[in-house]
């Protein structure tokens, strides 16, 4: 059993993912959050589903998915300035993502169109699995790495920037999910997604303005 203020977190922490999802374009929509715990680990969950099959994902669309991986973690930094355990899966989520970004799709302009990691099948010819051996200098190892959490900040600062804009939504979807303990697509709130855009475009006047 969660504690009042673990549960909060929780709470808090899923509709920060359904949010960032919603607000974002090409993702799949959310079925489903739940705080109700889902096997070993896994305190609450929110579940997406595709509107149909993907072959192929653009750099875009994977910086998307990133930003909904860490809208967790943001949520927890928006609303409690402070950061628990609760995200260790989504990290490592993030992290794979971004480094095959990096090393296997060639989408980093400093490190060029090269592959730095190759994936070989595993011992039944079944699942593909990164090979540990490293063809590259210590010093392509460093802008790899730099690269990899450039792409991952960016992310969090993404999923931080769409819950400050819908950060009323957010409270209001918490509260409805601390009481009912699962929300599907129905009961999620509509964001105004012209919100977003005003916000950018407010902001670049600003900066040129500074300039």
């Amino acid at each position: 059993m969660l504690n009042p203020h673990e549960r909060k977190v929780v709470a808090y922490h899923e509709m920060g993912h359904a949010l960032v999802a919603s607000a974002l374009p090409g993702s799949d929509p959310v079925h489903k959050v739940s705080i109700i715990p889902r096997g070993i680990g896994a305190l609450g969950y929110t579940i997406q589903r595709p509107t149909e099959d993907r072959f192929l994902m653009s750099s875009e669309e994977l910086q998307n998915k990133m930003a909904v991986l860490l809208g967790g973690r943001a949520a927890e930094i928006l609303i409690f300035s402070e950061v628990t355990t609760g995200a260790a899966d989504d990290f490592d989520k993030v992290t794979n993502i971004a480094r095959a970004m990096v090393t296997r799709y060639g989408m980093s302009d400093k490190l060029g169109q090269m592959t730095y990691e190759e994936q070989r099948q595993s011992f039944l010819g079944q699942t593909p699995f990164p090979t540990h051996e490293r063809c590259y200098s210590e010093e392509t190892a460093r802008e790899i790495d730099c690269a990899v959490r450039e792409l991952t900040d960016r992310a969090r600062e993404e999923a931080l920037r769409i819950l400050t804009i819908f950060r009323q939504e957010l409270e209001d979807s918490a509260v409805q999910l601390l009481e009912k303990e699962t929300l599907r697509a129905e009961d999620l709130p509509q964001l105004d997604l012209h919100k977003l855009t005003a916000k950018s475009n407010h902001t670049r006047l600003v900066q040129h303005h500074t300039v």
